[in-house]
């Protein structure tokens, strides 16, 4: 999952190198927090938290096999 957000995130921002994924196991869910350049945080929030919204359903349906929930959280 982790892989998957970083293309997403990549493909969406100007500034792709600043662009980090930090993957935080727990016991019931798996916290993935997404790092992106100041300029870059409306585009990947989007309008309204449109964007955001797509992405966290996207990694969602990616991780139904596996056995933890998996939540995003856009962090600066």
């Amino acid at each position: 999952m982790k892989e998957l957000l970083e293309v997403i995130s990549k493909n969406l921002v100007d500034n792709p190198d600043a662009v980090t994924v930090t993957e935080i196991p727990g016991d019931k869910a798996t916290v993935l927090e997404l790092r992106v350049a100041p300029e870059d945080m409306g585009k990947v929030i989007g309008k309204h938290g449109r964007i955001a919204k797509a992405i966290r359903t996207v990694i969602k349906a990616g991780a139904v096999n596996s056995e933890k929930k998996v939540v995003v959280e856009i962090v600066q």
